[in-house]
């Protein structure tokens, strides 16, 4: 039998406590039947590991975020989440906390601070990061909570999160709910530390190593940790040992686990142990606990047959649609918005010209000043000013709080950033190079992409991404990757090639709640200048911009195409050429595409990336589609080589779609 020290709680709060426990429990046991009878396809069960979730949710505030997994029933029912919803929801129905579009716990709920997983199992982590800094920030004497499971702290996302927590000081608690098997992988196969706690040194962090069957050492284990958290301003690391009763999910069984390890755990059931402490201490009786389950039993019942006979699935296309992006509130006044592809802005001051760098840099800045929610992170961007010296100067005048440098972590610090926003927090995550970004795919393209698609909740986040090739720079550190996000919904995608359109549409990204991938071509940065207006203004995402008129050819672009196809023009005068700048790659401005195929009947479509699976393919689908019958040519293509960028300038110039350019144009007029 556990042994259980109540020390200063009232037998109203045991009682309390107990409630809170055998819920999950008796929730849990009447979906394993509704399972075997085919009326629910899947579940997750934390039979035998209630206590921590359950202990960990009692706590915390009830405003705390909270990061669960998909054994932690407690948090939801220790939330008050009502169990009709929870069951659309586990039936992937239309009033469903997803509105159909997930399943089992991959949900969340921003008002009970109830954060929903991926099936990714380490990204949650670093958004308890996010939340603990809101926090910090706000100065508000609150902690976020993590969970992850024992096969989870092998994931890389377990050590930046970890390592990112306690650089920052930040106030945030990490559980793992260690119940020895990763789906069927045992621990002696997953790490080679005598306890997982260990890790907790190596990140400068303190932990501690609990029995997370009894509810009462989980719940005085965690409030007292919250304690510490919030007077240092530490994260802080709980290992609890337990054991799950029942398969990974109940598809995969439990052959793979010795018999004697059940015997064992079930003489440690958290629940059993708890209501027999309680019966032996006279604090409920055994007529008492039958009326509490006798009540559960009514309340589960009820709230399942609601559930089972709700409405037929109306599918609403236009809705599906309209979800996957947060609207915007707008926060700039309505003088100073853009009309068509000119920002239109009341007393206007003479423009200046400044370069592409320069014009970034002030929209940073300005935004700085408009939003004092807004915080910059990236790899050197403080004093050092950043790789590209762009925030140079940024952390004298707003301070290391809003100008942060950042561990080598990309996928931890998008996952701040995504917490931030759980906590109204704007903010800019810069990629050193765009290249890098890789590190960091799984948080943008399973997290910051689909939360709002998922579950309601935004992400203000705009990911800077300095990228393209002309520079020398190699295979890594030249990459043209915009076409793997144009393929993600709830993604936006922006490139600039003008100085005045890079401040306006970096202003516009960080008004727009949505996440933003920010492109900047590096060769631009320091070898183009423009007329910039000086005042603050939104250049409108979605929309592109006619560059120059003509009527013999199209060439479709963005970027450094930009200036390739300009530069070509200006060389060839006997040509009459439209160029359309598409400044938005996500969502594309398909009226403006199909102006551009009106004016001229032959289209080019130009980008540094490679040709294989470049937004061009794209676009000339759209094309032959919907304007076939204006077209005098096939589209045409021109793109980059299908290679890694090489180094040498000589290979690099062969390699940009540039030195086709030529070729493409003059096959184009052969039609």
């Amino acid at each position: 039998m556990l042994q259980f020290d109540r020390k200063d709680l009232s037998n109203k709060e045991l009682i309390h406590f107990f409630r809170q426990l055998l819920l999950p429990r008796m929730i849990e046991e009447k979906m394993l039947i509704l399972l075997r009878q085919g009326r629910i396809s899947k579940w997750f069960s934390g039979i035998g590991q209630e206590a921590i979730s359950v202990g960990a949710t009692l706590a915390l505030q009830e405003d705390e975020w909270i990061m669960p997994l998909h054994r932690n029933l407690g948090v939801f029912t220790g939330r008050g989440m009502p169990l009709e919803k929870l069951f659309l929801q586990w039936q992937g129905r239309k009033d469903g906390y997803s509105k159909g579009r997930e399943r089992s716990f991959h949900f969340g709920s921003a008002e009970h601070h109830v954060c929903g997983m991926i099936s990714h199992l380490g990204p949650q982590l670093a958004l308890a990061d996010g939340a603990a800094l809101a926090y910090s920030l706000k100065d508000e004497e609150k902690v976020s909570l993590a969970f992850t499971g024992d096969g989870g702290t092998s994931e890389g996302d377990f050590h930046e999160a970890l390592n990112v927590a306690a650089v920052w000081d930040l106030p945030v608690i990490f559980i793992i709910e260690n119940n020895g098997y990763g789906l069927s992988t045992p621990v002696n196969e997953q790490y080679r530390c005598e306890n997982l706690v260990d890790r907790a040194k190596g990140y400068g962090m303190a932990g501690v190593q609990i029995d997370g069957n009894n509810i009462l050492t989980v719940y005085d284990t965690v409030k007292g940790v919250r304690d510490y958290c919030i007077k240092n301003q530490k994260p802080f690391l709980i290992e609890c040992m337990t054991f799950r009763m029942r398969g990974h999910e109940e598809a995969s069984g439990t052959k793979y686990v010795p018999a004697s390890l059940f015997e064992e755990w079930a003489q440690k059931d958290p629940v059993v142990n708890f209501e027999k402490y309680l019966e032996k201490n006279g604090i409920l009786n055994y007529d008492q606990v039958n009326e509490i389950r006798d009540e559960f039993r009514i309340y589960i019942d009820d709230s399942i047959k609601a559930g089972l006979e709700s409405g037929a699935f109306v599918v609403d296309k236009e809705e599906e649609l309209r979800d996957v992006y947060s609207v915007a509130r707008q926060s700039v006044d309505s003088s100073q918005l853009t009309v068509d592809s000119q920002p239109s802005i009341v007393n206007r001051q003479p423009s200046t010209e400044i370069r592409f760098i320069d014009a970034i840099k002030e929209g940073l800045m300005q935004s700085m000043e408009r939003h004092e929610n807004l915080i910059l992170m990236g790899q050197d961007i403080a004093e050092y000013g950043g790789a590209f010296k762009i925030t140079e100067g940024l952390v004298e005048k707003f301070g290391r709080e809003r100008v942060r440098n950042t561990p080598l972590c990309e996928s931890a610090i998008l996952g701040v950033a995504m917490g931030l926003s759980l906590e109204g927090f704007k903010s800019m995550v810069e990629m050193q190079f765009a290249d890098f970004v890789t590190a960091g795919f799984n948080q943008i393209i399973n997290n910051l992409a689909k939360i709002h698609y998922r579950w309601g909740q935004n992400a203000d986040v705009v990911v800077r991404m300095p990228t393209g090739a002309g520079v020398g720079a190699g295979p890594f550190h030249s990459q043209s990757n915009e076409a793997w996000f144009v393929h993600t919904p709830g993604l936006k995608v922006v490139y600039p090639s003008t100085p005045e359109d890079a401040k306006g549409l970096l202003i516009a990204a960080f008004n727009d709640p949505n996440p933003v991938m920010f492109f900047e071509h590096k060769g631009l940065y320091r070898s183009v200048s423009g007329e910039v207006p000086p005042e603050y203004y939104e250049i409108e995402i979605g929309k592109a911009k006619t560059v120059k008129e003509g009527s013999d050819i199209s060439i479709i672009t963005y970027g450094s195409g930009v200036h390739w196809a300009l530069d070509y023009a200006k060389n060839h005068p006997e040509l009459s050429i439209y160029i359309l700048d598409l400044r938005t790659l996500l969502p594309l401005d398909y009226d403006a595409i199909r102006t551009s195929v009106e004016r001229t009947g032959k289209v080019l479509i130009l980008h540094e990336d490679t040709l294989t699976g470049g937004i061009g393919g794209e676009i000339a689908a759209w094309i032959s589609e919907h304007c076939f019958e204006k077209l005098d040519a096939p589209v045409l293509r021109c793109a980059s080589m299908d290679t890694p960028v090489p180094f040498a300038l000589e290979l690099e110039g062969q390699f940009l779609a540039k030195s086709r350019l030529a070729s493409s144009v003059e096959k184009l007029l052969s039609f």
